[in-house]
């Protein structure tokens, strides 16, 4: 009940208005059963806008710190994340990460629509980072296809860092569905996983025209953070010579 009156009665008419999202290619989302929508991520709004346009319900695996909040808003943001039909995943690897899979294939085994971000963290400055081959794990135990998808133009509508996005017009590209079936039985095969990953990321970039970086994003990431503290260190010490 929660989700069909955000989007249809509250959230969706306010991102509509706010974002006028210009819309491409949602004749490649299956109108019927189960697919999973690989896309871009560059904004905390693009797992609102993007569920917004679809006629079918999106469910997304959503990081479990948003759950997990303290206090009154902390059980606040988690209503309304359970609400929007997205599922908490613990992103700290091994064992987590299994129970996130299956999460994912519990959504498609009911026929389903599910979104993922395989760069599996926003990206920092705008670019597409190395996908995550959890997608195609899914992708092929699951034997669904993929359906690539770009955000274009949410990064400089709300930057990391920014509380409020700006009004402004974005663009949500959608391609067409990735068949995986090749693959059948390979599920448990690293580098047919990375061949499976390597594709979808190649046609998100192609829907998107981000520069591609070959390196995980969580990595830059903490690596950009890493020289941001060191410059500031020797800002800080800069022009002072000892004490005397």
């Amino acid at each position: 009940m929660l989700y069909q009156v955000l989007k249809y009665l509250l959230l969706g008419p306010l991102l509509r208005l706010v974002f006028r999202p210009r819309i491409e290619g949602l004749e490649h989302v299956p109108e019927e059963g189960a697919a999973i929508i690989a896309s871009n991520h560059l904004s905390v709004v693009d797992s609102f806008v993007m569920p917004a346009i679809v006629p079918r319900r999106v469910t997304f695996l959503a990081k479990a710190e948003y759950f997990t909040g303290p206090g009154l808003k902390g059980r606040l943001t988690a209503a309304f994340f359970r609400g929007v039909g997205q599922i908490p995943v613990d992103r700290s690897g091994g064992r987590a990460s299994r129970a996130a899979l299956a999460s994912g294939l519990a959504v498609l085994r009911k026929g389903r629509l599910l979104g993922i971000y395989p760069e599996g963290t926003r990206s920092h400055d705008g670019r597409l980072y190395k996908g995550r081959t959890g997608v195609a794990s899914m992708a092929v135990t699951a034997g669904v296809p993929v359906v690539p998808c770009a955000m274009i133009g949410t990064f400089e509508a709300q930057p990391k860092g920014r509380r409020l996005p700006r009004a402004m017009r974005i663009t949500i590209r959608f391609g067409a569905p990735l068949d995986f079936s090749r693959y059948a039985g390979l599920a448990d095969e690293r580098i047919a996983l990375r061949a499976v990953t390597d594709e979808i990321m190649y046609a998100v970039l192609t829907l998107s025209g981000q520069e591609y970086v070959d390196t995980y994003a969580g990595e830059a990431k903490a690596e950009a953070q890493a020289q941001a503290r060191a410059q500031g260190r020797r800002g800080n010490g800069g022009g002072k010579g000892p004490a005397r």
